[in-house]
């Protein structure tokens, strides 16, 4: 009983990357496995939880910290499922959909996982641009432009390496936490009155928006696909006792960095409850109408840190949002593209609707506009945590590692208390809407509605309906006796691209070592003056000149050393060059040089080994210059 081998692993620039089957003891042994949740509590404290914790501290007081910690508590339930899936089964959320459900079904799922992402990138980018704003005075529409610098930002990070955007993570986190801890000391809450809000109440419809709204700003649902992926940053040991150890661990991580964003929401609701609410300020439900009333109350340090705090929060959630979107695509779709060009259209699809609804809306409604959103994120919420209950459920697919039937029980009243609460808000929008008598929207939202519940219901039922494949094991490799066959290929014509650098001994001795007797090696190098550009190959221009009399100098060397050689010369473009020539000569392999560009230099040198090679369909040797 094996797990089919699948070679498209969840974010592979950093899968597997950090080891934690090197022996270590004690903490360093724990060490290595902790941070993927810490990347994953920044979703928890984002700049869409500010803007429900503040509503519902200035306009409820204390009354609704019992939602926050009813909602850290699934939210610890559901991430435990989701490292648990990425753990065992070696897959994020949503590969296993796309590897579960039909195509039809998968495209509704993706649809609504990206208005999960939308939603949650326009918090985010709406919140570092406030944050922005309040500390520089820059106008939020600058404000928004300038976080597509976020793209390069994660770009760099995930060359460092996954724990060094860990560490960066972890320190924008403890940035915010240091804030609203001083801030926190600075309101002096009364102890028992604050005791009091974790009683649950009954809730007036505005309560319940606003408690919907702390739900599902706290479990989001794009956080259970990017746990599911980030667990598999580490290398673990396949062995029962190994999946075992990475669950127990990975179970520490998640409940200290969820606590962490627990104390960051319950602060800023605190915060908003005493300065706000106690002294009849509960009309304060914005976050700029926030900071400009802190200095009444708590001093001049209180909006330092308050702004600080919320570039933070923004900085670090668009991190992992972006993380999260490129999870998502690649899961569901299947589809790899150009890292940078990747996340610069996951920032874009938040960027242009945030710049629509200032521009279009305005400032003033910018807050709202961040509830509303994450109200959004908790009707997606179904969509995510059925589907996930289901895969961690399965004996047949998890094993031994399938959660127990208390668990399952657990996670099962989680969502269903999730659903009530999201149907009865709907059911409410609902009436609303047929109450203003506008008939386009009464019809477009039934069909929205029929559809939701429709798929709604498919998922919760569809283990019956879904035939169960064979049992599998935790195994990720198939067991092989030996190799099928082994046809070792003979090169018998070698192109080589060359650049008339001090490289090029080392590519032709590269190039000399994949051939045999009678292999025929074929030099080629692309002219790139002004003249070679305009004229082509009637340029005869000084380096036009010299690059024949440098190639024909190489041809004529290995000729000497009894090589079969000849050389010859592209003009214009250095990619469709190499390939036409290539082609055109009809070469068994292409040898050529890799210089080490990454990130900004791509950009000006060019990417031209990955240009060549998929336009190739012939080996292609890269050696590292």
């Amino acid at each position: 009983m094996n797990f089919k081998v699948i070679n498209d692993a969840s974010l592979s620039e950093v899968h597997e990357s950090v080891d934690t089957t090197v022996k270590k003891t004690g903490w360093r042994r724990v060490l290595s496995f902790l941070g993927p949740a810490y990347l994953v509590s920044v979703g928890y404290m984002d700049p869409g939880n500010w803007a429900t914790d503040l509503a519902g501290g200035s306009k409820f007081g204390y009354t609704l910290i019992w939602v926050l910690l009813m909602s850290n508590l699934m939210a610890l339930l559901l991430q435990g499922l989701a490292a648990r899936l990425g753990i065992v089964r070696g897959r994020d959320l949503a590969q296993v959909n796309r590897e579960t459900y039909p195509k039809y079904i998968n495209f509704f799922l993706y649809l609504l996982a990206e208005i999960a992402i939308a939603a949650t990138d326009l918090a985010e980018v709406l919140g570092m641009a406030i944050g922005i704003q309040l500390l520089t005075g820059l106008p939020l529409v600058w404000g928004v432009s300038i976080t597509v610098l976020d793209t390069f930002l994660l770009l760099f990070l995930q060359r460092l390496g996954i724990r060094k955007m860990e560490a960066f993570i972890i320190t924008l986190v403890g940035v915010i936490g240091i804030s609203f801890l001083v801030q926190v000391l600075l309101a002096s809450p009364p102890v028992g009155e604050l005791a009091m809000g974790f009683i649950p109440g009954k809730m007036s419809e505005e309560a319940l928006y606003i408690a919907i709204g702390i739900i599902g700003a706290t479990v989001m649902p794009h956080n259970l696909y990017l746990h599911s992926a980030l667990v598999q940053t580490r290398k673990i040991d396949r062995s029962d006792a190994g999946i075992r150890q990475a669950i127990k661990f990975n179970r520490i991580d998640t409940t200290i960095a969820l606590n962490l964003a627990f104390f960051v929401n319950a602060a800023i609701l605190i915060v908003a409850a005493t300065v706000f609410f106690k002294t009849g300020n509960s009309q304060v439900a914005e976050i700029k109408e926030a900071h400009r009333l802190l200095p009444s109350f708590l001093g001049n340090v209180a909006p330092v840190l308050f702004a600080v705090a919320l570039i933070a929060s923004g900085q670090s959630s668009t991190v992992t949002g972006t993380l999260a979107g490129q999870i998502i695509m690649e899961g569901y779709l299947s589809l790899r593209i150009n890292p940078m060009l990747r996340r610069l259209i996951t920032r874009l699809v938040a960027i242009i609707p945030a710049l629509v609804v200032i521009i279009v809306y305005g400032e003033n409604n910018v807050d709202a506009l961040l509830i509303l959103s994450q109200v959004i994120l908790s009707l997606q919420l179904g969509f995510a945590i059925i589907p996930l209950i289901h895969f961690v459920s399965d004996k047949n697919k998890m094993g031994k590692f399938a959660i127990k039937p208390i668990t399952r029980i657990a996670a099962w009243v989680i969502a269903s208390v999730l659903v009530f609460l999201n149907l009865k808000m709907l059911v409410n929008e609902m009436g609303t809407v047929y109450a203003d008598g506008n008939t386009w929207q009464q019809i477009g939202l039934t069909i929205g509605g029929l559809l939701c519940i429709g798929l709604l219901l498919y998922i919760v039922f569809s283990p019956l309906l879904i035939k169960s494949t064979a049992p599998q094991s935790v195994k990720i490799h198939p067991e092989r006796e030996t190799f099928r066959s082994l046809d070792i290929p003979v090169f018998s014509k070698i192109a080589i691209a060359l650049d008339f650098s001090i490289n090029d001994d080392k590519l032709l001795a590269y190039a000399v070592g994949q051939g045999k007797e009678g292999t025929h090696y074929m030099l080629v190098h692309v002219v790139e003056s002004p003249s070679a550009k305009l004229f082509g190959k009637d340029s005869d221009d000084y380096e036009s000149r010299k690059d024949k009399e440098r190639l024909q100098l190489y041809v004529t060397e290995l000729q000497r050393l009894g090589y079969t050689a000849e050389g010859f010369l592209g003009y214009k473009d250095r990619v469709k060059e190499i390939v036409r020539i290539t082609k055109g000569l009809q070469a068994d392999m292409l040898v050529m040089g890799a210089h080490g560009h990454s990130g900004l230099k791509d950009f000006i040198y060019g990417e031209t080994v990955n240009a060549v090679r998929h336009e190739l369909r012939i080996p292609v040797l890269i050696v590292n210059l």
